[in-house]
């Protein structure tokens, strides 16, 4: 079922540009301890965001200037989300994921059509390493904040890619400067999961083009918000 899970979450992924974690954590959590689903996903997550910005035979468009806020906020959130992982249970970790999605969703709806002001980028940048370290779903606050950019689908899904790698490396620097060695991932565990990643990522780059040319690209995104909720509380509850 992780694998599965996995799988699915690059397609998505590959499609949308984030949700990798989202849909993945809850049986990666599930599967193996806190920590080393954190190490693990940060690594596949990682694969998949290279896989995105330089597998496609185009030129990337990301928004660095967005992107180096948003990192440079994210380190002492980085730094704070190891102690959220140390301090709380599995179960514990994922209702906070979910209930952190929820108020992703929240801000999205009281938001509206309003662009993001100044401010907003630090703090999706400090909440996204937060997440990062703890749950590895450093998307929703991303994805929130640069749809409230104003920016075309295209440079949504090439920003998101170079933001989470960043925050990839944030994270694996954050864990081994507070010596949390638990979040290293079985070598073999990874060399199994790899190919599956990147079957999703195939199966979802088709998709991405589908959706732009619908009109549906925001419309998924906030489905696959919703749908990461009610997967998250459910692996809570089971």
């Amino acid at each position: 079922m992780a694998a599965a899970a996995v799988a699915a979450g690059a397609a998505v992924q590959s499609a949308t540009g984030f949700g990798f974690a989202i849909v993945a954590a809850p049986l990666v959590f599930a599967a193996v301890g806190p920590e080393e689903a954190v190490g693990l996903l940060i690594a596949l997550s990682a694969l998949v965001n290279v896989l995105t910005l330089v597998s496609e035979r185009r030129r990337p468009r990301p928004v660095l200037r967005e992107c180096a806020v948003l990192l440079a906020c994210a380190v002492p959130g980085a730094v704070a989300g190891v102690a959220v992982l140390r301090a709380l249970d599995p179960v514990a970790l994922q209702v906070a994921v979910s209930l952190g999605v929820v108020a992703t969703l929240v801000a999205r709806r009281i938001a509206g059509g309003r662009p993001m002001p100044g401010w907003a980028g630090p703090v999706a940048g400090l909440a996204a390493g937060g997440l990062t370290t703890s749950t590895t779903t450093a998307g929703p606050p991303l994805i929130v904040y640069l749809l409230g950019r104003r920016l075309e689908p295209e440079q949504v899904r090439d920003t998101m890619p170079v933001c989470l790698l960043g925050l990839s490396l944030v994270g694996v620097v954050a864990l081994w400067l507070t010596g949390t060695s638990g979040a290293v991932p079985d070598v073999g565990l990874v060399a199994l999961l790899v190919p599956v990643v990147v079957a999703g990522h195939l199966a979802g780059r088709p998709l991405f083009a589908a959706l732009v040319r619908s009109g549906r690209y925001e419309a998924v995104l906030t489905a696959v918000l919703v749908a990461s909720v009610v997967a998250g509380l459910a692996a809570a509850v089971l």
